[in-house]
């Protein structure tokens, strides 16, 4: 599902971020209220999960204002505040259900099931992890960009599942040496180097945006472009 979290806290935004990412979930974060509101309006999301107590405007009012702009995403509201006075404002501001926190994310994702369900939108495929135009079946172990089958070896293929599977994530070489080749210290060798060089040549050569980047002196972090 396409998802919007408006949340302010970053360690619970990267711990739902790798989550709801790993399921199959397209994920987009807002970390103030106003931005939430914002990217809300503009973005065709199916799940929108939001905090109650947010910088600039609060969750409350910002389900408020989506729902008076006609907004049909699910609203799933963070708060915690667990009063029923708190419960009841959420959902009169149109909220469609709540979450205290904490909360686990075996929960999180038991919601995010019963709106799928709800909606009539099909669960997530687990099986499929996607970033922009590069999809990676992981049942069929099948890699496509652009629509077009890419052809790796077991060694590419687990390298770039390992890499899809942690977007956005600054990679050593000795974590990728370890999740990869099994190898948990640094023998010396420049595999990792020359396979991520086999990768780029098969999936972001003749593609944009690029996906795979040097992070200088520190290892590769896989992620969209921006500018």
């Amino acid at each position: 599902m396409k998802i919007l979290l408006v949340e302010d806290e970053a360690k619970l935004v990267s711990i739902i971020q790798r989550d709801l990412t790993a399921e199959g979930h397209e994920l987009s974060v807002a970390l103030d209220g106003t931005t939430g509101l914002q990217m809300g309006l503009k973005g065709d999301f199916q799940v929108i999960i939001l905090d109650v107590m947010l910088p600039g405007i609060n969750g409350i009012e910002v389900c408020r204002r989506l729902r008076q702009s006609e907004v049909t995403a699910s609203i799933l509201m963070l708060t915690a505040l667990g009063t029923t006075e708190n419960v009841v404002s959420g959902l009169d501001s149109g909220a469609d259900d709540y979450m205290v926190k904490p909360f686990s994310l075996a929960e999180l994702n038991a919601r995010l099931r019963s709106f799928a369900r709800r909606s009539g939108i099909g669960a997530p495929t687990p099986n499929l992890l996607q970033v922009a135009d590069l999809s990676i079946n992981t049942d069929e172990r099948v890699v496509k960009r652009s629509g077009k089958i890419i052809a790796l070896s077991a060694t590419e293929y687990r390298l770039l599942e390992f890499l899809l599977r942690n977007r956005n994530k600054m990679l050593s070489r000795i974590e990728i040496l370890e999740n990869v080749w099994n190898i948990d210290f640094n023998m010396g060798t420049n595999v990792v180097d020359v396979y991520i060089n086999y990768l780029r040549k098969k999936v972001d050569k003749d593609f944009e945006p690029k996906l795979i980047h040097t992070v200088v002196g520190m290892g590769y972090i896989f992620k969209i472009q921006e500018g």
